[in-house]
């Protein structure tokens, strides 16, 4: 026997691309700088600030978006053209594709001007990157016209705190978790959304049982799990519930005057107090839909605690009143004077990893570099200076809705996307897709080659992506990391700096005659300099900051400016904010009920929200099945009373409608929400979930139902809040299809079934995580559902049949050509340990969910024989039972298998949940599911003490 070969492995450390946290890998790779070496694992990084070594669900599983198969069938690995719409990419070079593109942007510059062209960019490019597409824009394109998905995410956080603040520049640290006292989550599910920061929140009121969390959310999520009071108010409310905390602590005194009256507005405060006079808790209260006494509980805990931290996201940010509700939770704490110090003030929890890093670039229409405002001359001026250029365009720039509402009606003839996916993120997605169509150039710069956007673009430029390109990325704490590549990008992808470069070198010549080239960088370090130039002397300044010492001494906090010795950890400690006269200002907006307006016709109030184990529209993390095994398709959840009032069970599917779209989904009771409220995670598109409306036009995704409308401060469309029915919807015909197949099979699999999403009234289709006991758990899993009114044409189901590769000597067949129903079912073998490969279901429904659950466990099935084929039900006794959901998503951890553990282990909850730590492992590795297990032990109480 060969010995086995060693293969030397290296570690890189880098940081996460997933959420705003921003926390620390360490990414082991074989090969080299230069080969295309792989990826093969990776780990939190003990010494990084933010995360101490611990990595979420997401994180933990990073390599598995890197593997060899996954860079080779899922990306972008060559640019390409489409000669027409509708017709395939063809290759090109890299030399043709700049050459062409530089030809059609200049040939639209001359003939349309500058703010014919839109670019729409990401929170997930480097800083960096963000450099070069901000100086394509503004300095040689000449035009405002750049905006970033941040804006769905950030921008009434951005406004906030310019408004109350004077600076975008969030107050607070990850360490305060450690000394507040008071913990305000409101429009947040960090024990989702941010799940390594909740874990440090749960060790601080493990060591610290006194300290109180408030959780403000109109569902009981798994962060109001760990709350000492939930106030579940209803969705759009949030104004008048902080105006209600406000009004009662100027009655009951719990101001802090001398605060107030040292760095603060008095102006400001009058006019607030005035405005909140009649905000009375009772009133603010029955607004809410929660207790009045509640209200005054919080409001005495948030101003008495001797230090109060906020932490708080999209529930407050997207909304028609986005600012408004960012500077009303800050107003509470300037008035009670939480903030500047250790454990109090106001911390908005960035969407993604480097949406503050774009923030601090300027790449948002309303921005401009080192924090500097694009309407201010003076401003402009000064960027135009530090990038050598004449001046900067002084038309106020699109926004993410606007750009898109612009080329839809024709003003923006190009368009181009990098690192992001609006024909599945943007609200109302019919405008999304007008403009799309109507748009003349639609370039796409991505390193996934399989969204939903890649569809509509005429130029497809392959980027590189995490564990691939060098630069740094900004987190929530205003800590700066690096990001460093393990391996080389695949094919011909390249970094999205490098490849915004090479086509402005070709621009340059063909629009102004510069007095010195603009895009002379030969590394990343090179944008990062021009970058930190254009902080010094600002707010944010890094001047004291280099990449050799961010090399040396890890990650560090802004400002850090030349000649500190660290970072700073909190601002404001000292009582002046950056405003012009160093006070902070106390804005006064009134509670204003969302855009959407609930009526008889649209009476159910819909919220999006995330999911445990996926992120944003998982292009990433969908290409690994076992992500999908907590929450394994898409379904809207409804309070159970809502279901019977429409004629609706469990698992029914449902037609959900607003004034902006609709969609075909299953439905779920959910005794979490309130009654006439629905919920829909955000990240299901059409990619997983689709269908076909009356006029045959293809479904997409949950988008179609949300509302472009925005708040007018921040520009932030309100993807948080749609009026929708919910009707059932009758679709008697049916079908099921299953299959096991190879991971190099996958993405063909994948495409062919993809394009059948569209033949359907209703198809959802989702991969599935071989089991971890099967001895072919290198298989993957696709699970395809359709429904539609009437039988589907034979030749479609041939299509589909030869798809499943349903033909040959292992296929079982049954069919009712009376009843329109037939079965195929293949198996992966001859003999006793014969599985189900394949399998595809017509016309059956509930009649052959145990089919499904065979083929899902990976049961052999041939003592069961002609039963296989029966058209009748089977027994219980000899069915499979249906999959208990799954908690633990590391070690694939059921919920019945925590349950029974539960039932027979007696004693605290401490000791109970280490019971179960000890025995299944559950809540062992990333931590992602303890909040679950908590919930879970505190709803099955121990056999032992309930049995006589």
């Amino acid at each position: 026997m060969m010995d086995k070969v060693q293969v030397q492995t290296r570690s890189t450390r880098s940081t996460c691309p997933y959420c705003g946290v921003g926390c620390g890998v360490i990414i082991d790779s074989t090969g080299d700088d230069t080969s295309q070496g792989e990826i093969v694992g990776v780990r939190g990084d003990p010494d990084h600030p933010a995360n101490f070594g611990r990595l979420c669900s997401k994180g933990s599983t990073l390599h598995l978006t890197a593997t060899p198969l996954v860079r080779q069938t899922r990306r972008l690995l060559q640019p390409a053209w489409r000669p027409a719409r509708g017709a395939a990419a063809e290759p090109l070079s890299w030399a043709q594709t700049h050459q062409q593109l530089a030809q059609r942007i200049a040939a639209v510059h001359a003939q349309h001007g500058p703010d014919a062209i839109g670019l729409y960019i990401s929170g997930q490019l480097l800083t960096e990157d963000y450099q070069a597409f901000n100086k394509l824009a503004r300095g040689l394109l000449g035009t405002n016209n750049i905006d970033s998905n941040s804006r769905l995410c950030m921008s009434s956080a951005v406004v906030g705190y310019k408004q109350s603040l004077g600076s975008d520049a969030p107050p607070t640290c990850y360490e305060d978790l450690d000394h507040t006292d008071c913990v305000f989550i409101t429009g947040a599910n960090p024990a989702w959304a941010h799940p390594i920061l909740f874990r440090r929140l749960e060790a601080a009121k493990a060591k610290r049982p006194e300290m109180k969390i408030i959780v403000v959310d109109p569902r009981r999520t798994e962060s109001a799990d760990l709350a000492d009071l939930h106030l579940q108010i209803l969705p759009g409310t949030d104004v008048a519930l902080c105006h209600g905390l406000l009004h009662a602590c100027i009655w009951e005194g719990w101001l802090d005057r001398d605060f107030m009256a040292k760095h603060t507005e008095g102006a400001s405060f009058d006019a607030l107090k005035t405005l909140v006079r009649t905000m009375t808790p009772r009133e603010a209260a029955r607004i809410c839909g929660i207790q009045e006494a509640d209200l005054l509980k919080a409001a005495r805990w948030f101003a008495e605690s001797p230090a109060t931290l906020s932490l708080y996201c999209q529930g407050l940010n997207q909304s028609t009143s986005g600012s408004a509700k960012n500077t009303a939770l800050i107003n509470l704490h300037l008035a009670c004077g939480q903030i500047g110090r250790p454990g109090a003030g106001p911390f908005s929890l960035t969407g993604q990893p480097n949406a503050m890093g774009g923030r601090e670039v300027g790449g948002m229409a309303s921005l401009l570099p080192g924090h500097r405002d694009p309407n201010l001359a003076d401003d402009r001026a000064e960027v135009a200076r530090l990038w050598g250029v004449d001046a900067l365009p002084a038309t106020p720039g699109k926004t993410a809705v606007e750009l898109f509402e612009a080329a839809a009606a024709g003003d923006i003839k190009v368009l181009w996307i990098a690192c992001t996916n609006p024909a599945q993120s943007l609200p109302d997605q019919a405008l999304v897709r007008r403009a799309l169509e109507r748009c003349e150039l639609v370039i796409l710069q991505e390193a996934f080659a399989d969204t939903a956007t890649a569809a509509y673009a005429d130029v497809l430029l392959p980027a590189a992506t995490w564990g691939e390109k060098e630069g740094t990325v900004t987190n929530s704490e205003r800590r700066i990391s690096r990001v460093r590549a393990a391996i080389a990008p695949p094919g011909e992808a390249r970094p999205d700096w490098q490849i915004v470069r090479d086509v402005a070198r070709l621009l340059e010549p063909m629009l102004k005659q510069a007095a010195r080239p603009m895009f002379t960088y030969e590394t990343a370090e090179d944008l990062w300099l021009e970058h930190r130039a254009a902080t010094v002397g600002r707010d944010l300044d890094i001047g004291g900051l280099s990449y050799a010492l961010l090399d040396q001494s890890g990650p560090q906090q802004w400002p850090f400016p030349a000649g500190a010795a660290q970072g700073a950890q909190r601002l404001y400690e000292d009582g002046h904010f950056a405003t012009p006269n160093g006070r902070a200002r106390f804005i006064a907006q009134p509670w204003k009920a969302p855009q959407d307006k609930l009526d008889a016709r649209y009476p159910l109030s819909l919220t999006t929200g995330r999911l445990r184990d996926q992120w944003h529209g998982m292009s990433r993390s969908g290409v690994v099945p076992r992500l999908f095994g907590h929450e394994p398709a898409p379904t809207l959840r409804l309070h159970p009373q809502d279901l019977p009032l429409r004629g609706l069970k469990d698992g029914d599917l449902a037609q959900v409608s607003s004034r902006h779209g609709s969609l075909i989904l299953p439905v779920q009771a959910d005794a979490d929400a309130r009654p006439a409220q629905a919920y829909l995670p955000m990240h299901w598109g059409e990619e997983f979930v689709s269908g076909q409306d009356a006029q045959g036009r293809r479904l997409a995704g949950v988008n179609a139902l949300t509302n472009k409308a925005f708040c007018p401060d921040s520009k932030q469309p309100e993807l948080k809040f749609a009026a929708i029915q919910v009707q059932r919807v009758e679709l008697p015909w049916r079908l099921s299809a299953a299959i096991w197949c190879a991971p190099t099979e996958a993405a063909t699999l994948r495409a062919g079934l993809r394009a059948l999403m569209g033949e359907f009234a209703y198809t959802s289709c989702v991969p599935v995580a071989a089991p971890s006991t099967d001895a072919n758990a290198n298989l993957q899993g696709w699970r395809f559902e359709a429904a539609s009114a009437q039988a589907a044409a034979p030749e479609l189901l041939a299509r589909l049949t030869k798809l499943l590769g349903l033909s040959g000597a292992q296929v079982l067949r049954y069919a009712d050509t009376q009843r329109g129903r037939s079965r195929s079912l293949g198996l992966d073998k001859a003999g006793p340990d014969a599985r189900l490969r394949a399998l595809l279901l017509v016309g059956e429904a509930e009649a052959g969910a145990w089919l499904l659950n065979l083929w899902r466990d990976a049961s052999p099935v041939a003592a069961l024989g002609a039963q296989l084929l029966s058209p009748h039900p089977m027994a219980a006794n000899t069915q499979s039972a249906a999959r208990s959901p799954q908690i633990c998503n590391c070690l694939d951890v059921s919920e019945a298998r925590i349950c029974a553990q539960l039932k027979q282990t007696p004693g605290s909850q401490q000791v109970r949940l280490q019971a179960l730590q000890d025995t299944l492992r559950c809540g062992t590795q990333c931590g992602s599911c303890l909040p679950t297990l908590r919930r879970l032990e505190t709803q099955t109480p121990c056999l032992e003490k309930v049995m006589p």
